[in-house]
């Protein structure tokens, strides 16, 4: 066969396949479906929906010619590989055929919307324009090298297709000057995401002088297609790798590719003008015309034997790879058509009520009657739910909401108790995650134990303990060591005890404040997401703030009647008391002779929450003196009471010291001489020891602490705390939110902007039922088209 047959016959082919091209241009079919869909692509972008539109995705290593397989799509030249715009957001190219666009008409779409901007004149602008885009988006999102945040450009023009790409970054290996160090993994992580939808076809382009078991990107491609079903690979620059070619098994084993891509898998191989001295676009395409013909002829005539022909002729050109895209992405448009309306329909419906929604939710906004209706039925919900808490309930999972003994009190203002090793202080269940009602009955056992482990203070120096003794020695004279054991005692009570009541009230008003997060959280969950007012951040942080006011009132409610309750506890009339009370000795000392007792109680109570063993002495301690008397006969009944002035006391008997029937001086005198301290004082002050002293001292302290630990504090600990909660907790709340004006109660609503919000996410749903509803127009059209 002759060469100059084979030329002609391609010239021929070359027509011809100009011509159906054509053809397929002025296909009024082909341009409504593409027009559709381009359509439907701006609105997607534009309002953020995932829709399964036919694209295709450009993907590749920087500088193997993706830029310029662009400008050859697009038919003219716009300097796009001068500003590298392609490196950091991806752009979407949105090419239409339009016979009457003699000259580009490029707009670029408006950032958040569906509108385009005015053409870009001239088209070598185009590039510059992009660059702005991208750095000014760049700069807002906190100086990023990358955003996987698209451009998008509408381009018509009469030597263009009807064909939709999306130019990524380009991999690189290093960072360039003055990027950060992980530019390449964001790129990486990018385009992966861009090109991993089933949907999309990938245009995957290495250049040819890479040998295919060599390729660095290709593994990239495997990740995301692994059985390459949906990508098509191109081989650019292929007139360089040309030249290596002599005879005709060289290009047919590289045309083939075999044993390096699967058997269905058949590369492209295009070259492009490489004179970047051309100036007008019709120069350029005529260029890309050349390029495809001088390929063809040196394939035919510069290599020994040709080569295959029917094999291969179809895959090499530009134009070849630009007929098959073309009818390919036409060909998914018409298969995906009916999926599409029937998604857009049903993303219609769902929108519209959304919208339906938001505008519901913004009448109501604005409305302060309804807002005070819905905030108080929220409020009362949530104070039920921590009433509920508080009583028990096996509802929230305590692995979420429980802390240990440890993590208690590590999260609450008071790590330990003071004065006591946190090692030696672990109720029962310190290893449970407990919160609401267990947590605090646990805490309470935890104090009983604080103040078991509490001893005499060390801090009672042997000069503090003196300047006691003396001082009452000369005031008191034959009772001073009585006193000044009684001062000692109360000094030490004071001490020891009252940082443990404070510590006491910091922990369990730590616990019930958690339960004001648990409580919202199952508010919301019961109450569903219109009435949970969830926008409404001022009005939750009030509501918060109120739950919390509360409980600090009643913590300092609760430090200021323990601490009258200590101050009544180690009171002269209390003193008086201790004096006819035996004494109970060391509680922990007891708890070891009683081991083997209590190990078998606890076998038979394997599980359940241990609360403290009663007391061996009950007493209670009025909190003013005027009532003593009464407090006493009521509790002391079996004591006979002093006669006379001249009847003697002593043990098993009690003087009734109230002003009616206070006795004489000589016979309280004699009375305190022959009985103080239980006769172990009586020779005096000055003939005590001031071990003596100490001894009294610490046994009063004994029953100081005995009474703190089993009688007044956790009854007052209770009362103060779990009552109040339970009885005021939503009328205290109530009359802190909603007794206030219209306008100050209004505030909690729109002070942090959420009625702006909500008409804010009205108008943005509106938008996208708008731009719904125009694109199911246009594609009821497409289907009476099909």
């Amino acid at each position: 066969m002759q060469p100059g047959g084979m030329v002609r016959r391609s010239q021929a082919a070359d027509s011809s396949l100009r011509e159906s091209t054509q053809e397929l241009f002025e296909t009024s079919e082909a341009q409504i479906r593409y027009r559709a869909y381009s359509r439907l692509q701006a609105a997607a972008v534009a309002m953020g929906e995932s829709l399964a539109i036919p694209e295709i995705v450009a993907i590749g290593g920087q500088s193997d010619g993706k830029s310029s397989l662009l400008e050859a799509f697009l038919g003219f030249r716009f300097n796009v590989r001068e500003v590298e715009m392609g490196t950091r957001r991806p752009l979407i190219v949105q090419m239409v055929h339009d016979p009457t666009a003699q000259e580009p008409r490029c707009r670029l779409q408006e950032e958040d919307s569906d509108e385009y901007g005015p053409p870009i004149v001239p088209e070598t602008a185009v590039a510059d324009a992009i660059q702005r885009r991208t750095e000014d988006h760049l700069r807002k999102m906190g100086g990023i090298a990358v955003s996987s945040k698209p451009i998008v450009m509408r381009a018509e023009y009469a030597y263009c297709p009807n064909l939709t790409i999306i130019d990524t970054p380009g991999f690189i290996l290093k960072a360039k000057t003055g990027e950060l160090d992980n530019t390449p993994d964001e790129i990486m992580s990018m385009v992966k995401a861009q090109a991993s939808p089933p949907h999309r076809m990938i245009l995957f382009l290495q250049q040819s002088s890479v040998e295919w078991a060599s390729s660095l990107w290709l593994r990239v491609v495997q990740e995301v297609d692994p059985y390459f079903q949906r990508t098509v690979i191109v081989a650019s620059k292929f007139d360089n790798r040309l030249k290596e070619f002599a005879e005709r098994w060289e290009v047919d084993k590289y045309l083939s590719a075999t044993g390096y891509l699967p058997p269905n898998v058949r590369p492209f191989f295009v070259a492009l003008p490489k004179d970047r001295v051309i100036q007008s676009s019709a120069e350029w395409r005529r260029s890309m015309t050349e390029v495809d013909t001088a390929i063809y002829k040196h394939m035919r005539d510069g290599i020994k034997g040709g080569f295959d022909e029917e094999r291969f002729v179809s895959r090499i050109g530009f134009s070849n790879l630009k007929k098959f895209l073309e009818e390919e992405l036409s060909r998914r448009y018409r298969e995906a058509a009916p999926a599409t309306l029937a998604l857009l329909q049903e993303r219609c419906d769902a929108v519209s009520s959304e919208l339906m929604a938001a505008e519901i939710r913004l009448k109501s906004a604005e409305d302060v009657g309804a807002l005070r209706r819905a905030a108080m039925r929220y409020a009362d919900t949530v104070a039920r739910q921590v009433v509920s808490l508080l009583q028990g309930s096996a509802e929230p999972d305590p692995m979420q909401h429980g802390l240990t003994t440890d993590e208690e009190r590590a999260a609450s203002r008071a790590p330990q108790w003071p004065g006591v090793s946190g090692a030696s202080v672990q109720p029962l269940h310190h290893d449970s995650k407990l919160f609401g009602g267990a947590a605090f009955e646990r805490c309470l056992e935890e104090f009983h134990m604080a103040v078991a482990h509490t001893r005499f203070p060390t801090s009672m120096s042997n000069d503090r303990l003196r300047n006691i003794m003396y001082a009452y020695k000369g005031k008191h004279h034959n009772g001073g060591a009585a006193k000044a054991a009684e001062d000692i005692a109360r000094q030490a009570a004071k001490e020891a005890l009252g940082p443990l009541l404070d510590a006491a009230c910091v922990r369990l008003a730590f616990i019930l404040r958690r339960l004001f997060d648990i409580a919202a959280d199952r508010a919301a969950a019961t109450m569903g997401s219109k009435d949970n007012l969830h926008p409404y951040i001022s009005f939750h942080a009030a509501l918060r703030s109120a739950h919390q006011s509360f409980i600090s009132r009643l913590e300092e409610q609760a430090r200021g009647m323990l601490r009258t309750h200590l101050e009544a506890a180690t009171s002269q009339f209390a003193m008086n008391m201790y004096a006819h009370l035996p004494d109970p000795g060391d509680p922990l000392d007891v708890e070891g002779e009683e081991d083997g007792d209590a190990d078998g109680a606890a076998e038979d109570a394997e599980g359940a929450m241990p609360t403290p063993g009663p007391a061996r002495v009950q007493m209670t301690v009025p909190e003013t003196p005027s009532s003593a008397a009464q407090v006493l006969n009521e509790r002391l009944k079996a004591v006979q009471l002093g006669g006379g002035v001249g009847a003697p006391g002593g043990p098993g008997r009690f003087e009734d010291n109230t002003p009616s029937r206070r006795a004489t001086k000589s016979r309280r005198v004699a009375l305190q001489n022959a009985g103080g301290m239980g006769g172990m004082l009586a020779g005096g002050g000055a003939s005590s020891s001031s071990d003596d002293v100490v001894s009294a001292s610490e046994a009063l302290f004994r029953k100081i602490r005995l009474a703190v630990a089993t009688q007044y504090a956790p009854a007052t600990l209770k009362s103060t705390f779990l009552d109040p909660m339970t009885d005021r907790l939503g009328l205290e709340v109530s009359l802190e939110l909603f007794a206030r004006s219209d306008g100050d109660f209004g505030a909690m609503f729109s002070a942090a902007g959420a009625v702006a919000a909500l008409a804010a996410k009205r108008d943005m749903l509106a938008r996208r039922v708008e731009g719904l509803i125009k694109c199911k127009n246009e594609f009821q059209e497409l289907a009476k088209c099909l």
